[in-house]
């Protein structure tokens, strides 16, 4: 058996939307220090809805392709949906990672809730100016 899927080695050779957003509304990193995995992921939200998500990653290829997934599963998507994604449906949506691996999909988690957390917090700043 493989130990990665189609998918995980598809999307750490082809990654989608890696990149930078000058104008994102929210912007989340985060980091494992036990393995030395960075993501930092950037969303443009407008009316509610993602319209755009990149994401740049300095890691293993499980943490790219996690990375480049759940960018995948929330462009496009209303907020409501997107602050439901979890690492396991990251992990899902690519086919399975090794469990000793499985720490990359919830870092791809953490980072999208980690924009979320700064886009609310930017709204809050607004509302307030």
């Amino acid at each position: 058996m493989a130990l990665y899927s189609e998918k995980v080695m598809d999307h750490f050779r082809n990654p989608r939307n890696v990149g930078v957003i000058e104008d994102a509304n929210g912007i989340g990193e985060v980091g494992n220090a036990k393995c030395g995995d960075i993501m930092k992921m950037y969303l443009k939200i407008e009316d509610g809805i993602v319209q755009d998500v990149k994401f740049e990653t300095f890691g293993c290829g499980s943490a790219i392709a996690s990375s480049s997934m759940a960018t995948e599963l929330i462009k496009g998507k209303p907020l409501s949906e997107v602050k439901t994604l979890t690492n396991k449906a990251v992990a899902e949506a690519l086919d399975g990672l090794p469990d000793y691996k499985m720490h990359c999909s919830v870092l791809a988690e953490e980072a999208i809730q980690s924009a979320l957390e700064d886009y609310q917090r930017r709204l809050q700043e607004d509302a307030k100016a």
